[in-house]
């Protein structure tokens, strides 16, 4: 049965206010991040439909704080919290020290990385 740990995941992506370790496991990223300071994605969704992440993701809030706002509503999920977020949000706040464990369908996931990378690139040369 494979397995992956925030310490043995095959990735470590460091972008300074954020550090995703996650690896593929059966048609699945895992992934262990931890947000360095509040960031708001939504900047990061640019190009996307609607400009949210369609990816859904279930996860886990080890610590912290964070917020997904959809078109009608935000929500908020804190340290020991367990939940689901279908296609259509952007994740808006984090609490500095937030950390969440993600599984998210690994097809879905590369769609919306390409698109925040690109973002980023472009944010990056101003």
């Amino acid at each position: 049965m494979p397995k992956v740990s925030r310490d043995s995941a095959e990735h470590v992506d460091d972008h300074g206010v954020v550090e995703d370790r996650h690896e593929d496991v059966d048609g699945y990223t895992v992934s262990f991040v931890t947000f360095r300071q509040d960031i708001d994605a939504t900047p990061l969704l640019k190009g996307l439909p609607d400009d949210r992440c369609q990816c859904p993701h279930w996860g886990y809030v080890a610590s912290g704080k964070v917020t997904f706002r959809y078109a009608d509503r935000d929500e908020v999920f804190e340290a020991g919290d367990a939940f689901y977020t279908p296609p259509g949000h952007a994740p808006v706040k984090h609490e500095p020290g937030t950390e969440l464990l993600l599984f998210s369908p690994a097809k879905e996931l590369r769609a919306t990385d390409a698109a925040m990378m690109k973002n980023m690139a472009a944010m990056q040369r101003g």
